[in-house]
C-alpha cells in the first residue's frame, strides 16, 4: 500500500486515508455525485478489451469481448492517484473476490423534457 497521495486537483499533499469513508463524507461534485474517484473501485457493465477499437461510440455498455472480465473505474484508496483519471480503468475476472472492489455504480438514462 502506498503512503503518500497528491490529490489530482492541486497536486497537493491530501490525507491518506487508509480505508474507505462513508459516500457522503465529502461534498459532492457540481452534479450531485459524492465519491465517483478514488473511495473504491467500481465495476461497470463493460466487457474487458484491450483498447477501444469497435467500442460503442453512444456510450452504450460494450457488451462484447472477454465478458468473463469486466471493467473497473474511479481508482481505490489504496490506489496511486493516477488511477483517478477519468480515463484510466482495470479490469478484474467476474469471480473474483477480495476487498478492492466494493462497489457498482448505478446510473440511468436521462431524456430531455419535451
Amino acid at each position: 500500500m502506498m503512503g503518500s497521495f497528491h490529490t489530482p486537483a492541486t497536486g497537493q499533499m491530501g490525507e491518506f486515508r487508509t480505508k474507505t469513508v462513508p459516500v457522503d463524507f465529502f461534498e459532492p461534485n457540481p452534479w450531485g455525485l459524492h465519491q465517483v474517484h478514488g473511495n473504491i473501485y467500481e465495476w461497470v457493465e463493460d466487457c474487458w478489451n484491450k483498447n477501444y477499437f469497435r467500442a460503442p461510440a453512444d456510450g452504450s455498455a460494450w457488451t462484447t469481448g472477454d465478458c468473463d472480465r469486466r471493467v473497473l473505474r474511479g481508482g481505490a484508496y489504496n490506489f496511486a492517484p493516477w488511477h483517478l483519471r477519468s480515463a484510466a480503468r482495470g479490469e478484474v475476472a467476474t469471480a473474483a473476490e477480495g476487498d478492492v472492489v466494493k462497489g457498482v455504480r448505478v446510473a440511468r438514462t436521462l431524456t430531455a423534457k419535451k
